[in-house]
């Protein structure tokens, strides 16, 4: 890498190293140079992070290192952040089970922000990249007559799911931060709406489930309105936002163009797949149907306030700021499928019959 000019050899942490958008983040920092350490959980995990670097073409040796740390305590996070410049910030925890509390979602989601920033700030790192997410501009409102942008925020008193309340409160936490004792700690946050693209590797993330879900053949459509993002472009964002002097204090919404309803995305995956999305459904299901469905399976009640809502959004900021320039979200929604497809990872692919055996 002889010709890169060595400012491109800085240092820069990325937290949680098995994250869908963590890794596509590493992915485009090793590409232009960077030296790149990583925050798993468990040390157990380092090699399904370098299979998946390796599937997403990056084979980066002793230019990736890797830290034990996990959010919730203070352990491993002063060596993470020891001789870094810049931080990128995706690592959030999730709570296991489907009945957990709000609070087991707010109050680790707000203490991880806050512990990576003290010990970034402690460390001397210039910026943290904060990703956080749609969930913290667009829930709780009132039907809207324009896109979301970065000056709304998500409106705690509507109703609104412990997911995005625990991002609304876990960025404002951040923001906060930076303010009363960030010292020269800079903070950008990315908030990215769904993220689609090609999954890496079998633990596909929560977004992705979306697209699984449709070419598996679940039932119908709710009315449900997203936009969308491809997940190499919010990576281009957090790097953007790294290292542009126009991005510090600000916040960057991800996402690719007009929002759309799940129907049009399943009308879309049976027009460009073919064959693979032949058990996509395009029947739309009303809404009361799909609460009576919820009772049954509670852990799909987050969607409940979601049916019907236009949550579309515009991502003119970054593309003005930082010159930002995604791909289309159909281009998105395809990549996602297709590296369903190639992963073997749909329902009735011979790699997932054989799982099943």
């Amino acid at each position: 890498m002889n010709h890169m000019n060595d400012m491109n050899d800085e240092l820069v942490l990325v937290t949680g190293g098995t994250g869908f958008i963590a890794q596509h983040c590493m992915l485009a920092l090793l590409a232009r140079g960077h030296r790149v350490r990583t925050t798993v959980r468990s040390p157990a995990r380092e090699a399904e992070v370098r299979a998946n670097l390796r599937a997403g073409g990056a084979e980066p040796g002793d230019r990736l290192g890797f830290v034990a740390a996990d959010l919730s305590a203070d352990a491993g996070w002063a060596e993470a952040v020891a001789g870094c410049r810049y931080v990128l910030h995706g690592a959030s925890p999730t709570p296991s089970g489907n009945q957990a509390r709000e609070e087991d979602w707010i109050r680790p989601a707000v203490d991880g922000n806050l512990r990576v920033l003290h010990a970034a700030r402690a460390a001397g790192v210039r910026r943290v990249v904060l990703t956080s997410a749609f969930g913290a501009i667009g829930a709780g409102h009132r039907a809207m007559d324009r896109p979301f942008d970065e000056t709304d925020w998500t409106d705690l008193r509507g109703n609104v799911g412990s997911y995005q309340k625990s991002k609304t409160l876990a960025e404002r936490a951040a923001w906060d931060f930076i303010a009363r004792e960030g010292g020269g700690l800079e903070l950008s946050a990315v908030n990215p709406v769904t993220v689609l693209g090609p999954a890496l590797g079998p633990d596909t993330s929560h977004s992705i489930q979306l697209v699984k879900r449709l070419m598996d053949g679940q039932p119908g459509c709710p009315k449900i309105n997203t936009g969308v993002v491809d997940v190499r472009d919010v990576a281009d964002l957090h790097l953007r936002a790294m290292t542009s002097p126009a991005a510090a204090g600000e916040r960057f919404l991800a996402t690719a163009g007009e929002s759309l309803w799940m129907v049009d995305i399943a009308k879309l995956l049976r027009h460009r797949l073919g064959k693979a999305a032949r058990k996509v459904p395009t029947r739309v299901l009303p809404n009361w149907l799909v609460r009576l469905l919820v009772r049954a399976n509670p852990a799909m009640k987050g969607i409940v306030p979601l049916l019907g809502v236009n949550l579309n959004a515009t991502g003119e900021k970054a593309r003005r700021v930082l010159g930002w320039s995604p791909r289309s979200s159909e281009e998105a929604i395809v990549a996602a499928a297709q590296s369903l497809v190639r992963l073997g990872l749909l329902h009735d692919s011979p790699a997932a019959r054989a799982v099943r055996r």
